[in-house]
């Protein structure tokens, strides 16, 4: 939310300085983010002067130069060289002296120096408008009237605006702030309670309001209450529309408001002067001189204000016109060609009330996230139309001329009653920690417009304000209280007791647990990504079992994820575009599917990303890139470290996926992330992806059962067997081999080594296998290894046709 310092303080009893107002925006729960001085003209022109060419001569060096020398107040004058061709002598110009910084319309800001141009010296420089600021306008220098006074400031000449500005940080409940009004209400309460002195803020309602004449009523009807409990309108005639006055473009101007027109310009200070959207209709556009509040059938198209055409649903509240034609989206956008206009000469002014979920959802369905749309979704003041509509209407008639020709049209068939809210005194204590008299919380509350309704020893009822529809709790109320009376100044308890909370983790959580922990002691990172991604990252054929957004936030997240694949190469991206290229990240997180009409079903993941080197390179120590390796071996770890045991990763079939297995059961799978699906993201580096199903893995791991075993009393042999074989001939066929064999005592097994040349062969090579043998009953013998042994040999002779390397 942006304020402006000097539109707020018109409606402070006092001036208070903006170093000082930040601090108590603050305090007061209005998280001011940042503070900054504003110009309407940037670096509103200090150090420049009004000068006057005493003489204007040709450079001796330069053709297109001229040596001028320039009256600016100083003792003496300056002499200046010149290169715009309508410099002449008399004329009066601005002058930026030595020392002066100028900032131009396009460009970085330039200091004045002394400088010398084709052999003369130039002790400053005679301005065009663009050089300083004012326009675009590059002509030739600027040349003011004759009366200008010599050796006036130019900023005490053109006059520039001047303010500070606010960004403040609003939570969403604080749709009472989000006006100069609101905020002034919510400053003078906090005056009110810390000088002890009551301080109103400086309303601009007037009382006393009355038409020029009744010549042009207007009949208003509205079909649709719920969605519209309140509409008030006015009409105006003979209004001129043209270019705002200075001062309210300047206003506008400061708070980022582009002016449009003074008629439209008044509707926009409106709603941030009060909170209150406004609408203005081209009254030749409301045909019958009726408006008509009412839904249209669904899919009638309606031509918006940005040109577009939109379908409408027949639950979005259109203004209408007496012929029934829809002229604008109630309370979001308007429409092409029912706004004002340059030749608009009557209007009718629209102050209305709108239910607050029907604009939500007419604003998200359209894409219309508009200013007005902002404020009725969060409720406005019910109470403030006519007073905001009245207010309107004498500011369009002094910027715009005409007359007010009608009276207020009001139609408010069921006036809301304001809500009741108890607060007792012991309950605020115990939020707040703080104690507080009772006459103080009265004071604070009656400041923010509270009313009294009753009272007793330990309770107070109060009618809430209908310019703060969020309130209906006592926590509500203790909000209030508390950051009026200061957030800062809530005391800190000397001690602190607490009860904890002892709870056993599940299995679950347990495993999660263990798991991050390795990963971590592996060089991981644990990575959290946005379960709503683009829906352009997936085929047509993945995005008909996809859960589509319907109210999405942007047009690139509409989708809840079917895969933990493209939100992870998203963080690797951004990484990666950082030269952050070796990396290891985890994430635990959910996939999104669609199963039938109205079903959704969701899947927890234990989803792993690799990239890059698995070290950054030492003196010592050099790098090594990750590969497919590195990830099946951390796979295997995973579930090993789960308690997992016969595990087995096998490619799939027709696919570069490889099942991750675990007693026939599938765990999860590990790739190579393809080409095309990294040049989406553009990362031109290897990714291997590891996913696995984490409730596949629970149900797995709950399966195992644990077993003690003594640590064994007798020493495990190892033994060291090279065979030669096809280069066709995975290290999985020489498991499954193995397996065949079924040998108790053979504990482990690992391949250590491949060797290819063409000295063992044509298209072979050699692989080396290591084997542990243990028996925990007894000492191995070698004739009993040497058995174990033969077995597996004939085994790989048979199967493999390998050849034994002695």
């Amino acid at each position: 939310m942006t304020i402006s310092y000097n539109w707020l303080s018109e409606y402070l009893p006092e001036t208070i300085e903006p170093e000082k107002l930040s601090k108590i925006l603050t305090s007061i729960g209005l998280e001011v983010e940042s503070l900054e001085k504003y110009d309407s003209i940037r670096g509103g022109l200090e150090g420049l002067v009004i000068g006057e060419v005493l003489t204007c001569e040709q450079h001796p060096n330069a053709d297109k130069l001229k040596i001028t020398t320039v009256n600016v107040g100083a003792p003496e004058p300056l002499q200046v060289v010149c290169g715009a061709a309508n410099v002449a002598k008399g004329q009066k110009v601005i002058v930026a002296t030595v020392g002066t910084t100028i900032y131009p319309t396009a460009g970085e800001p330039l200091t004045m120096k002394v400088a010398k141009i084709r052999g003369v010296e130039s002790f400053g420089m005679i301005c065009a408008e663009d050089e300083i600021g004012l326009s675009s306008n590059h002509a030739g220098i600027m040349v003011l009237p004759e009366d200008a006074v010599t050796g006036l400031p130019a900023a005490t000449y053109f006059k520039p605006y001047s303010d500070y500005i606010f960004e403040i940080g609003l939570t969403p409940n604080r749709m009472d702030a989000m006006s100069h009004l609101g905020v002034a209400r919510d400053v003078c309460a906090y005056l009110s309670h810390h000088n002890k002195k009551e301080a109103r803020p400086k309303l601009p309602f007037v009382n006393q309001f009355k038409p020029d004449n009744h010549h042009v009523p207007v009949e208003v009807v509205v079909e649709n209450t719920v969605a519209c409990p309140r509409y008030s309108g006015i009409t105006l005639t003979n209004i001129t529309v043209k270019e705002s006055p200075k001062w309210l473009k300047d206003k506008l101007g400061a708070i980022g408001i582009r002016s449009i027109n003074n008629v439209v310009d008044v509707t926009n200070f409106i709603l941030h002067e009060t909170g209150q959207p406004l609408h203005a209709f081209d009254l030749k556009e409301v045909k019958g001189n009726k408006v008509i509040v009412k839904n249209l059938e669904e899919g009638t198209p309606f031509i918006t204000l940005d040109e577009k055409e939109r379908k409408l649903s027949s639950e979005d509240l259109m203004i209408c016109n007496g012929a029934g034609e829809p002229m604008c989206i109630g309370g979001v956008f308007g429409g092409l060609h029912s706004g004002v206009k340059a030749s608009t000469v009557n209007l009718f002014l629209e102050s209305a009330c709108f239910n607050s979920v029907s604009i939500r959802k007419t604003s998200v369905k359209h894409g219309l996230r508009t200013d007005a749309a902002a404020r009725f979704e969060k409720g406005v003041d019910i109470s403030n139309t006519i007073n905001v509509l009245k207010r309107a209407a004498l500011l369009i008639k002094e910027v715009a001329g005409g007359e007010i020709a009608s009276d207020v049209i009001d139609h408010y068939p069921a006036p809301k009653e304001k809500t009741q809210v108890a607060i007792k005194y012991h309950y605020l204590k115990k939020l707040s920690g703080k104690n507080y008299h009772p006459d103080t919380v009265k004071k604070i509350l009656i400041a923010l417009g509270f009313e009294i309704v009753k009272e007793g020893i330990d309770e107070l009822w109060v009618a809430v304000p209908f310019s703060k529809p969020d309130i209906g709790l006592p926590a509500d109320i203790v909000e209030e209280i508390v950051r009026i009376d200061g957030l800062d100044n809530i005391d800190i308890p000397a001690s602190i007791t607490i009860t904890p909370s002892v709870e056993t983790l599940s299995l679950k959580e347990k495993l999660k647990e263990k798991i991050a922990n390795y990963l971590v002691g592996l060089g991981f990172n644990e990575i959290f990504t946005n379960s709503i991604t683009n829906s352009a990252y997936y085929n047509e054929e993945v995005l008909q079992s996809t859960v589509k957004m319907i109210n999405n936030l942007s047009e690139e997240l509409n989708v809840m994820r079917p895969s933990m694949l493209e939100t992870g190469l998203e963080s690797i991206a951004y990484n990666i575009n950082r030269k952050n290229n070796n990396l290891r990240f985890f994430e635990f997180g959910k996939t999104y599917a669609a199963t039938a009409v109205g079903q959704y079903q969701e899947t927890e993941h234990l989803a792993l990303y690799i990239t890059g080197h698995n070290h950054e390179e030492g003196w010592n120590e050099k790098s090594k890139a990750q590969d497919f390796y590195t990830a099946k071996g951390i796979a295997q770890s995973v579930l090993q470290l789960s308690g997992l045991a016969d595990i087995a990763i096998t490619q799939m079939e027709g696919s570069d996926k490889f099942a991750i297995m675990s007693a026939k059961t599938e765990i999860g799978t590990v790739h190579m992330v393809g080409k095309k699906t990294l040049a989406v993201f553009g990362i031109k580096q290897p990714v291997f992806f590891i996913d696995l199903q984490f409730e596949s893995l629970l149900k797995t791991v709950k399966k195992q059962k644990l077993v003690y075993k003594e640590v064994p009393r007798f020493p495990a042999v190892e033994r060291d067997l090279a065979i030669v074989v096809e280069r066709s001939v995975t290290y999985e066929q020489v498991q499954a081999i193995i397996k065949k064999q079924k040998l108790n005592k053979l504990q482990n097994t690992r391949l250590f080594d491949v060797f290819e040349s063409d000295k063992l062969g044509v298209e072979k090579k050699s692989m080396a296998v290591n084997f542990i043998f243990l028996d925990e009953e007894k000492t191995l013998t070698d004739k009993e290894i040497d058995g174990m042994m033969q077995k597996l040999m004939i085994g790989f002779e048979k199967e493999l046709q390998a050849e034994i390397r002695k």
